[in-house]
């Protein structure tokens, strides 16, 4: 009867301390801990960890970290072609000439003396026909210093004047001046052409006015004795 009472006692115990070992809480704090190489106790399932390590990696989405791409290589121009030699010519092309203009044959010997014929007789209109789109004009005064005129400014299409200016009268509208501007002449050479009967004036800067007493012309010529205009009327 001990015997079978002890027994009864143990297996009572037993029982008890496996229903306390099943209903502790899961405690790290109260956990045995893990045997490790050296040990050589071995835990019973119960006491051994089952659940994995807290090492786990998680990648959050986002932009992909590429590369920047290389920068291009510079492209090189080609080299530019250079032609020396003129192009063929080509026999199909049409050649634009300007015509040349036909003045009568007076005019082309001398502007100033043909002109000079023409005062009292031509208006803006003759002389425009000739001698084409004045250059710039001028307003023309009398003696009491009003306008009574105008004078319109040509070059000289044969060449051997700088420049003519022609003046028309207010009311009539013809021609009562011409001013003629030569390129290079010198007093000496002026009295070769038209003579020396002449009266003589000073001006300013040194300069002289000659009228000539048989015809219808006065010259300035400045300091140097160059003529700086022949005034017909």
């Amino acid at each position: 009867m001990r015997w079978f009472s002890f027994l009864s006692a143990v297996v009572l115990a037993g029982q008890s301390m496996a229903f306390a070992i099943s209903a502790a809480p899961d405690d790290s704090q109260q956990r045995a801990p893990v045997a490790t190489e050296s040990a050589s106790v071995t835990l019973p399932p119960v006491l051994r960890r089952s659940e994995p390590a807290d090492n786990v990696v998680v990648t959050l989405p986002g932009p992909a970290n590429n590369p920047a791409p290389a920068a291009p290589e510079p492209v090189t121009p080609p080299a530019t072609e250079v032609r020396l030699a003129p192009p063929a010519p080509d026999p199909d092309r049409p050649v634009l000439r300007h015509p040349k203009r036909d003045y009568p044959p007076d005019f082309e010997h001398d502007a100033a003396d043909y002109l000079g014929r023409q005062i009292g007789l031509w208006t803006r209109v003759e002389a425009e026909g000739l001698l084409g789109e004045p250059t710039h004009h001028r307003p023309a005064y009398g003696d009491n210093q009003t306008v009574n005129g105008e004078i319109l400014a040509f070059p000289d299409p044969t060449g051997r004047y700088k420049q003519l200016e022609l003046d028309f009268d207010r009311e009539t509208g013809l021609i009562r001046t011409l001013f003629v501007y030569p390129i290079n002449m010198t007093w000496p050479q002026c009295r070769r052409t038209f003579g020396a009967n002449v009266t003589a004036a000073e001006a300013n800067k040194g300069r002289k006015f000659y009228s000539y007493l048989d015809r219808r012309l006065d010259v300035l010529v400045d300091a140097n004795g160059k003529v700086i205009s022949l005034g017909m009327y």
